[in-house]
């Protein structure tokens, strides 16, 4: 039986340093301060930005949240943005997604100064993430690499697959294994024989919601599987009428029968990229601090 990755245990271990991280700027006179910005209406977005709200106030993050209405214009969402890299209050920016339709997230991205773009999705940062000289990098990508961290395997010499090639996950992913040595295989919806790429990962990340992807006799005994997928379904059978729950892309029994290590879903990846969110925030807002001190020198 796999041994389970505990992401909410991660996470804790990240957000006391981020707590202790935000106190010591608070005192220097930059207490830091994410600004997020919604386009349009959304109940899911509504409650992901109450749930930051609460959980940053307790690390020592002020949340500044700007609504725009639907109507919003790209033109007039850029300049509300550049307004944000202007404030000096503000220590971290992240355009919240889904954008309404004929918005492009990552034009909008674009504008975002990358001192401020704590999520590390814009291009600069993400070709700092290439040349490896990253302070910040995309969210996700960089909770994988703390998961596969926390298993204590080793990344060099190991052979990794990763299924899913977006900007956002699959590609950082696979630049920072490169880095650190493991020999990489990215898979996409245009690969072949998917199952005899993945039975050669001793490190499987599986990244493109579709719900119970892999399966046992896709997964090498022993292999460390990290399950980023997040798909909400119907409640199981039984369960109260209008409920739902969460599951990831990997066949969550039938592969911890097989693999070493494996993430849930609920309970893994997730919890890690709200914390590694937050660890950028005061990163940026360190960041910035130096300047001033320069300035005031």
């Amino acid at each position: 039986m796999a041994q389970i990755i505990d992401g909410k245990a991660i996470a804790a271990a990240i957000e006391a340093e981020v707590a202790e991280g935000a106190k010591a700027l608070k005192a220097a006179g930059l207490p830091p301060c994410l600004a997020t910005v919604q386009a349009g209406e959304s109940a899911p977005t509504d409650v992901y930005v109450e749930n930051q709200h609460r959980r940053f106030a307790r690390l020592g993050i002020r949340l500044q949240h700007i609504a725009l209405g639907a109507g919003v214009g790209e033109a007039t969402l850029c300049e509300r943005v550049r307004a944000l890299n202007e404030d000096p209050a503000v220590t971290g920016i992240m355009v919240t997604l889904p954008l309404p339709a004929g918005l492009n997230p990552v034009r909008i991205q674009e504008e975002i100064l990358p001192a401020k773009d704590v999520e590390g999705v814009g291009p600069f940062n993400l070709g700092n993430l290439i040349l490896n000289r990253a302070t910040v990098g995309p969210c996700t990508a960089i909770a994988v690499l703390e998961a596969i961290r926390a298993t204590k395997k080793p990344t060099e010499g190991a052979r990794a697959v990763i299924v899913g090639h977006s900007h956002i996950v699959g590609m950082p992913v696979t630049l920072c294994l490169l880095r650190d040595l493991a020999t990489t295989t990215t898979c996409h919806i245009a690969t072949r024989e998917l199952s005899e790429e993945t039975r050669r990962a001793d490190i499987l990340v599986v990244a493109v919601g579709k719900p119970g992807l892999i399966t046992a006799g896709m997964v090498k005994p022993g292999a460390v599987v990290i399950d980023v997928g997040i798909t909400r379904l119907p409640g199981s059978p039984g369960s109260a009428a209008g409920s739902t729950r969460i599951v990831g892309d990997v066949a969550f029994d039938e592969v911890a029968q097989q693999a070493g290590w494996i993430s849930p879903v609920p309970g893994g990846i997730g919890p890690i990229t709200v914390a590694v969110l937050a660890r950028n925030v005061v990163t940026c807002a360190r960041q910035m601090l130096g300047p001033r001190r320069g300035a005031g020198a």
